[in-house]
């Protein structure tokens, strides 16, 4: 029996001699072959690859490190592309030893950049379910075009295989992923799948720390760039100096907002509520801003409003209340207690109560969120705002006069949403910048939100999508029964291509590739040949 081989061509094809030499540094012309024989070697890469774009993305970290994840997915994503496009024009997946060392370097990268998150800002990670609640719909529609796509590679796989078993392992898997697809929306719930006449009105915003991307945080010029975009209260973080006087200092130390290196090196590491009132207004709280432009807003400030930001100082907790009561406006504040060397360690609560109240606020413009000797304050100052920071059961903020509560944003559900509004109890859930984020809150039914970019929310006049469950079901119905059929009408196509091309037996393929070569070619096989006759004829 005599068992035929292909023959096989090389040819000139520049698009597929640029995709095997950035894939696998083969810049030669390179053979067609279907050979599996590196398939174990490569499948280990092709799982890094998968693993990394599941788990390569983080939207909520510092910048190098986002710009470390963001350059090793792109890098991993188009190594991906290109592995694809091997595969479908039946190349080898032979990846080059420097492309296995950067997956290798990006993964790691990533690991490390994960980890250190994690122990810096662990409970970032709750954003990842938040916002698959915002994107969940939309995710899905792009997942299953993206899998529906990949039945032309699935199909052609199928086709070529020679082996039964192959065969019905990638069918397999294929099948159970796009049926995984198919049904995944039963799973799917957002706040924003509801009848648009339940939508609630928008959630207030309250200013915290001001407006910190476009003026210093906790300074006059900021609360007052809050206020002129219309935000309902103002938020701030006070301290109590060394003489009694509460302040706004977000840090323990006044390193990062002040110029207290130059004036006090000395005194730099010190905790802030170690100085008195009278070297605090010594030091200019706005320099710092211009010269780090931590939002990269300075470029857009003219002259005069670079002044003002340049001189700012550090603002006083009665300044900020006096402000409120002039623009009519809430007043939120959480208190850091003095250490316990410090004077005033014992009356804290006291001196900031009577701050308050020396203010000229009025008490129910007050929101007070400290817990320690919260009775002794009901009694001096009844009408002021009762909030608690902490995500205490309803009977126990009954029980302590408490109407509102003041919790971050991945700290409360649906359900607590809900059962707060059912109750009477307002809830104000910090720090909301996002637009995304303020959409799926207002979705939620939540009242009030704090920002450090109301300046961003104020643009949102309705969520940025809302759709009826009859709606959504019926866009889940339409994609999976338009890719369903594309699937089936590629499979079919490619079954129906390969089996013509396998109706040709060897000699048939010997011939077709030897009309293909190029005249030049043919004209010297025939010299050779000329050549070879006169020669046996002498």
């Amino acid at each position: 029996m005599v068992k035929h081989q292909p023959l096989q061509v090389y040819e000139r094809q520049l698009c597929l001699s640029c995709l095997t030499g950035i894939y696998g540094c083969r810049w030669k012309r390179y053979q067609r072959s279907h050979d599996d024989t590196t398939k174990v070697i490569n499948l280990k890469w092709s799982i890094l690859l998968f693993l990394y774009n599941r788990s390569g993305e983080w939207s909520d970290g510092t910048v190098p490190i986002l710009a470390a994840t963001a350059a090793g997915f792109t890098y991993i994503a188009f190594l991906m592309i290109l592995a694809l496009c091997h595969a479908a024009v039946g190349q080898q997946l032979n990846l080059h030893w420097l492309h296995k060392i950067g997956v290798t370097a990006a993964l790691l990268t990533t690991i490390i950049s994960v980890i250190s998150v994690t122990q810096m800002w662990g409970e970032e990670w709750d954003v990842v379910w938040i916002s698959l609640q915002a994107t969940g719909p939309f995710l899905h529609i792009g997942a299953l075009a993206a899998v529906t796509a990949l039945a032309w590679l699935m199909a052609g796989q199928v086709a070529r295989a020679e082996k039964t078993r192959f065969q019905l392992m990638v069918l397999l898997v294929y099948l159970s992923v796009l049926l995984t697809l198919y049904f995944i929306p039963l799973s799917i719930t957002s706040p924003c799948i509801m009848e648009r006449g339940s939508l609630k009105a928008a959630p207030t915003i309250i200013g915290h720390h001001g407006a910190p991307m476009l003026a210093p945080e906790n300074s006059l010029l900021s609360f007052n760039r809050a206020l002129q975009r219309n935000v309902s209260g103002l938020e701030a973080d006070v301290t109590i100096s060394l003489d009694g006087v509460p302040f706004l200092m977000r840090d323990r130390t006044l390193r990062r907002t002040t110029n207290v290196r130059r004036v006090f090196p000395e005194r730099q590491y010190d905790d802030a509520s170690l100085f008195n009132w009278t070297d605090l207004s010594s030091l200019n709280a706005g320099q710092w801003f211009l010269k780090d432009d931590p939002f990269w807003t300075v470029q857009y400030m003219s002259m005069s409003e670079r002044w003002s930001v340049g001189n700012q100082t550090v603002c006083s907790l009665e300044q900020m209340l006096k402000l409120a009561a002039r623009s009519k406006s809430s007043a939120l504040f959480t208190l850091r207690r003095p250490p316990p060397n410090h004077p005033h360690h014992h009356d804290w609560v006291n001196l900031t109560l009577d701050t308050v109240l020396r203010a000229g606020i009025p008490q129910w413009q007050v929101m007070w969120t400290v817990d320690s000797n919260r009775e002794m304050v009901r009694k001096a100052a009844p009408g002021l705002q009762q909030t608690s920071v902490q995500k205490l059961p309803l009977d126990t903020l009954h029980h302590k006069g408490i109407s509102r509560v003041l919790l971050r944003y991945n700290q409360a559900s649906a359900q607590d949403i809900r059962l707060y509004n059912e109750n009477n109890i307002s809830l104000t859930l910090h720090s909301v910048n996002k637009p995304w984020l303020y959409s799926l809150l207002w979705c939620s039914g939540v009242p009030s939100v704090s920002s450090e970019a109301p300046q961003v929310l104020r643009k949102v006049h309705y969520p940025l999508w809302l759709m009826s469950p009859d709606e959504y079901c019926l866009i889940w119905i339409s994609t999976d029964l338009i890719s369903f059929a594309v699937v089936l009408g590629i499979f079919i196509f490619q079954k129906w291509r390969m089996s013509g091309m396998h109706s040709y037996n060897p000699e048939q393929i010997m011939l077709s590739a030897a009309v293909r070569r190029a005249s030049r070619d043919v004209n010297i096989m025939k010299e050779k040949l000329i050549f070879s006759g006169k020669t046996s004829g002498q």
